[in-house]
């Protein structure tokens, strides 16, 4: 076997989300050399990359979920909206109603599971297109963050102060500022609990059949069900989680601004479908990694970073580059889906042609 058909057969062993994860990944770390070696030495230190992650822990979260009902050929562009009345709920629960931090965190979890068993059964039972259930549900979830309270405020509630203030100390990874006073490096709560969702949510999908099931139907529905997957079911469970971790990430976006307004994760559904597909999840279903997602989150919260540091800080620069590059990716994923079209041409062709062994027995009967 000559070494070009060796590379090619290795080549065809890598699975389309590994492939758009190690992509994303590659990207991710290119623009980071780039970063730090044409705009300072700002972006060494290690604080710089974990302010991305303090400010983009709920992101982290949401688009956790967005890739799960993605992988399963459907889309949730409610997570905005869910977030903003997760904070506007808990921000009046706890200033206006003397509540404490654990009521407001079951509040936060009531409603992310609500929208998402609500609009999962509307998704998976009714057959509604999920396009337009979730931007039913990001509209109503909007108009009652309004109803909720109109007028944005900060919360002055002690224990969710204390709690909002907390800082998890990174050893050694801090850095000495201009006066020459060493200053600690540091992450928040939010990190570690995003953190935590994405290791979970990586090993279910990975190692568990339900997270193979997931999937199953986003490849192909009737392969699904023919292979005994319950797909109205799997599609269920994926806008129940999705809902579920809008409501985690919604105490999480809550936790990092200390404040509730109707005005509050406008624009986060996008993010989280942007992050998700530079991660390597595909809108078509069947493929998408949660690690490929973190990456994809922090490609975004990098970009802001390198047109600030530019001097562009004016809002569209930093929108013109992130569809740069999410147009960059969706012809990614054409080659990749070009590419398995071809495999599978090549595959059935390898599988129709006759053998050498076949073609000399053939050749022996006749000449008897």
């Amino acid at each position: 076997m000559s070494f070009l058909s060796k590379t090619r057969n290795k080549f065809r062993g890598i699975t389309d989300t590994n492939l758009l994860t190690s992509i994303t990944i590659v990207v991710f770390v290119v623009m980071y050399l780039c970063a730090v070696i044409f705009l300072g030495e700002g972006f060494l230190k290690a604080q710089t990359f974990f302010n991305m992650l303090n400010a983009n822990a709920a992101l982290i979260i949401l688009s956790c979920g967005m890739s799960l009902v993605m992988i399963t050929g459907g889309i949730d562009i409610s997570v905005g909206g869910v977030t903003a009345l997760v904070s506007m709920c808990c921000a009046v629960f706890l200033d206006h109603h003397g509540g404490n931090v654990f009521g407001s965190i079951l509040i936060a979890l009531g409603i992310g599971l609500a929208f998402g068993l609500v609009q999962g059964y509307l998704v998976a039972y009714l057959d509604i297109q999920p396009f337009i259930v979730t931007l039913a549900g990001m509209f109503f979830a909007r108009g009652m963050t309004t109803i909720v309270n109109t007028n944005p405020f900060n919360v002055a509630n002690e224990e969710f102060v204390a709690l909002k203030d907390t800082r998890i100390v990174i050893p050694g990874m801090g850095w000495y500022n201009k006066a020459g006073k060493y200053v600690d490096a540091y992450i928040e709560i939010g990190v570690i609990v995003a953190l935590i969702v994405v290791a979970i949510m990586f090993f279910a999908l990975k190692w568990t059949k339900s997270g193979r099931n997931f999937y199953a139907v986003g490849g192909n529905q009737q392969s699904a069900l023919m292979l005994g997957v319950n797909v109205k079911r799997t599609k269920f469970v994926s806008h129940v989680i999705c809902g579920l971790l809008a409501g985690i990430g919604g105490f999480v976006y809550f936790m990092h601004v200390g404040s509730g307004a109707a005005s509050h994760a406008s624009g986060a559904e996008m993010n989280a479908i942007a992050s998700s597909i530079i991660g390597g999840t595909m809108l078509t279903g069947g493929v998408g990694n949660i690690i490929g997602t973190l990456f994809g989150v922090m490609s975004l919260a990098l970009i802001q970073n390198i047109v600030s540091s530019v001097g562009l800080d004016e809002a569209w620069w930093t929108g013109i580059t992130i569809a740069a590059m999410l147009c960059l990716f969706l012809v990614i994923q054409s080659i990749v889906i070009s590419r398995k079209k071809n495999q599978k041409a090549e595959e059935a062709m390898e599988a129709s042609a006759p053998t050498a062994t076949e073609e000399k027995e053939n050749g022996d009967k006749k000449s008897d």
